[in-house]
């Protein structure tokens, strides 16, 4: 089958608005194109030299979907065949921008198990095709024949709709904290023209940074806020989530629609986020992780983007039937390797501020820095009280963070390695981490789930434990398997059942 035929001029569109101003700026000044007709002549002639390119493009690019796999040919240049096992699908996503949406077109991305990246594209068919392949694809995943529908796959129900009032707090819980980094490059930039201005009364340039410096970074952070606040609605707008057999189905977006699937079967974990504010006024998000396809990728895999968080949990239990949540705290003596550390953070700005004012011509306040021991306690109190883990029969379940606090759910079936380790430091103080990684999670360098400076002898307990677990885990669901595979070859063939 073949790409939508709109897909040549939207692809050749694309194309001039990628590279046309690199164009534009490296004809600056060349006589003949420097004008706005010798420019708009370049953008016409790289548009019809597009056009033919796509065109090609579209000759040679074919796709098939099968009972088993998704045959993909393409290839102007050098030829390239790729066949995707169907049963190794985990995502199904289908985008439309605003102009895709009034030309009908869409873009199909497809995720697999243990990919990192989108292991294929149709960019792009027409809306009805979309869908189309979207529903057979998950049809032949559940292993229907064709027009065979059974009514758990038929029904839909729905799950969570935004409303109004939650999209608006939305954009502003949903403030993006890595946004605020910009202040550290911005503030430097914007600061002395500022301080020119207003600063000139103080004589000692710490005094003048005290002062005028916070009103500088509130204003670049309320403009980030700002921005990150729309990005969150724009994102999230008319969300909503039903269930529909084993999969949770999306659908969001207001400049530009996402919808997709998340398959149950492929669920890695579960992670509930609340930051500073949201736990403020009792909301919180909930995100799910599959093997191919992480919750910060593009398409998010937001099960609910805000809500309140009793109604979170309530969603995620019904996902994984974890039971209620009882931490248990890293040690006290963990609370202390933190004031310990933050202390001699703040000893070393000190130190630095000192060296300044007494080796330089600039006379800085050093001793105001020192008043920030004051609040190391109360910092190091904050991370020790957010910490936490949960051992429960089939489930781990893993707490960490302050300025964003992210809970993670992780079935023992899904867990690939158990880590338990000591730096240096921990040793002293005989803590230790442990970190538990599944098919999903970036690997034993980051974005793992852990449970942060426990007990060191407490940490190779959960290390065993949570192996244990694993293997019963698995053996169960190796049997429920067997006993699915028994019921199902009884129903299709009773006279061969065995006897009991």
């Amino acid at each position: 089958m073949k790409l939508d035929p709109l897909s040549i001029p939207y692809r050749a569109g694309e194309s001039v608005v990628r590279l046309a101003w690199v164009l534009v700026i490296a004809f600056i000044g060349t006589p003949g194109l420097s004008g706005p007709t010798g420019i708009g002549l370049l953008v016409v002639g790289w548009f019809v030299i597009a056009v033919g390119y796509q065109l090609v493009y579209y000759q040679r690019f074919d796709y098939e979907l099968t009972e088993d796999t998704l045959d993909i040919a393409s290839g102007v240049v050098s030829r390239r065949q790729r066949e995707i096992p169907i049963r190794r699908v985990q995502n199904v996503d289908i985008s439309r921008n605003v102009v895709q949406r009034v030309l009908g077109l869409s873009r199909i991305d497809l995720e697999t198990a243990g990919g990192s990246s989108t292991e294929a594209s149709l960019r792009y068919v027409s809306t009805e095709e979309a869908e189309r392949l979207q529903s057979e694809i998950a049809r032949l995943k559940r292993g229907e024949a064709e027009g065979e529908e059974t009514p758990e796959a038929a029904a839909e129900t729905e799950l969570f709709a935004i409303t109004p009032k939650e999209l608006g707090l939305l954009g502003v819980i949903g403030i993006d904290l890595r946004l605020l980094g910009f202040v550290t490059v911005i503030l430097p930039v914007v600061f002395p023209s500022v301080q020119r201005r207003f600063g000139d009364p103080f004589q000692d340039p710490l005094l003048a940074l005290a002062t005028t410096a916070p009103l500088v970074a509130l204003a670049i952070v309320a403009v980030t806020a700002a921005i990150s606040g729309a990005i969150a609605v724009t994102n999230y707008y008319d969300f909503h989530l039903s269930r529909r057999g084993d999969e949770l189905l999306y659908e969001r977006g207001l400049l530009q629609r996402f919808s997709g699937s998340i398959p149950l079967e492929k669920v890695q974990t579960l992670a509930v986020s609340e930051n500073v504010i949201a736990r403020r006024l009792g909301y919180a998000s909930l995100a799910v992780e599959t093997a191919g396809y992480a919750p910060g990728d593009a398409g998010s895999q937001s099960a609910i983007p805000l809500a309140d968080r009793a109604r979170v949990l309530s969603l995620a239990q019904s996902v994984e039937a974890f039971d209620d949540l009882e931490f248990e705290r890293p040690p006290k003596r963990a609370r202390e390797r933190y004031v310990a550390r933050y202390a001699i953070v703040v000893t070393l700005l000190v130190a630095v501020a000192y060296a300044v004012d007494r080796w330089t011509g600039l006379a800085f306040a050093w001793y105001a820095i020192a008043g920030l021991l004051a609040v190391v306690p109360v910092a190091a109190h904050l991370k020790w009280k957010n910490l936490g883990y949960d051992v429960q029969d089939e489930y781990v379940v893993l707490r960490e963070g302050f300025w964003t606090r992210t809970i993670t759910v992780v079935p023992y079936y899904r867990v690939q390695t158990v880590v338990d380790s000591q730096s240096i430091f921990q040793r002293r103080r005989r803590l230790a981490t442990l970190v538990v990684d599944t098919a999903g999670t970036s690997g034993l360098t980051s974005g793992q789930p852990r449970a942060l400076d426990i007990d060191a002898e407490t940490a190779r307990e959960l290390r065993e434990a949570v192996a244990d677990r694993l293997q019963a885990a698995l053996a169960r669901r190796r049997e429920e398997r067997r006993r699915e595979r028994l019921t199902s070859i009884t129903a299709e063939s009773p006279e061969t059942a065995p006897d009991d």
